[in-house]
């Protein structure tokens, strides 16, 4: 049981991740139950062992919070890659996932290994107007304090993530989670990722936050399937002019800041780039 956080070089930064590099055979039970007991939003389980072919290195992989299995969960991937590629060797990686195959790469790099992945085809469409007042709601906001230049909408690239921007950054500092009925809206619209809420601090940067009630987490601290999200997004709403690299901080209110690395093609998947580090505790 490995215990790392990812998108950072600080231990006591980014987004802890649960590990385990041999699963297989295991039962969704058990891993249902470790993902419990190990609390974090969520925990990576490789179902089958790596073999290569041509090259590549693939093995099946599956992800569970707290309380349910995910799809897809990304910071839990760039930490499922490092461990990793400090065992077999840097390289190319293809990880099966509920949601498709999921091509990784990591190289060497003076902080550690880097790991990216590159996510499956996304999509955006639009947010209803009821749903969007009711996620407010959850979130102590108003339409008042929107981003006009950011309409709200829905962003997969792998996970579904509700994207709204807001303008101001005291704002964006300041709203509190009502995780209850946050839940409950996603549970009823099939949010299995998180909330992004992001507010643009450059004109290649990005500050997010993304609320994800799940047990005793509120907020989660770096999100890279919501990174992917949110790239496809801009690149959706012609915010951006792919290609282009932007920066997403995150994880600054919860304590654990980290650094997410946005590649935006012009056309296909998104690529997330992260290090990750063991944790000590």
């Amino acid at each position: 049981m490995l215990r790392l956080a990812a998108f950072t070089t600080d231990p006591a930064g980014g987004n802890p991740a649960g590990v385990v590099l041999d699963a297989v055979g295991w039962t969704d039970e058990r891993m249902q139950a470790v993902a419990r007991a190990v609390g974090y939003a969520e925990t990576a389980f490789v179902v089958r062992a790596p073999r290569e072919r041509q090259g590549v290195r693939s093995l099946a992989i599956r992800y569970f919070s707290p309380a349910a299995e995910v799809p897809f969960c990304g910071h839990a991937t760039i930490a499922t890659a490092v461990a990793l590629a400090e065992r077999l060797g840097v390289g190319a990686f293809a990880f099966e996932t509920a949601v498709g195959p999921v091509l990784i790469d990591t190289s060497d790099s003076p902080d550690g290994v880097v790991a990216s992945f590159t996510s499956v085809e996304t999509s955006v469409r639009g947010l209803p107007g009821d749903v969007l007042d009711a996620l407010l709601d959850a979130l102590g906001l108003g339409r008042e304090d929107l981003d006009p230049a950011m309409p709200p909408r829905q962003a997969f690239a792998g996970n579904t993530h509700p994207v709204i921007g807001l303008r101001d950054r005291g704002v964006f500092d300041a709203f509190v989670v009502d995780p209850g009925p946050l839940r409950r809206l996603m549970d009823a619209q099939g949010w299995q990722g998180t909330v992004t809420v992001v507010h643009r601090t450059g004109t290649s940067t990005f500050e997010a936050r993304n609320p994800f009630p799940v047990g005793p987490i509120s907020e989660d601290p770096a999100t890279g399937s919501a990174a992917a999200a949110l790239g496809a997004y801009l690149r959706a709403e012609g915010l951006v002019t792919p290609p282009v690299r932007v920066l997403v901080h995150q994880g600054r209110h919860v304590g654990r800041p980290g650094l997410l690395t946005v590649d935006i093609p012009p056309d296909g998947g998104i690529v997330v780039r992260g290090t990750a580090i063991a944790m000590t505790a």
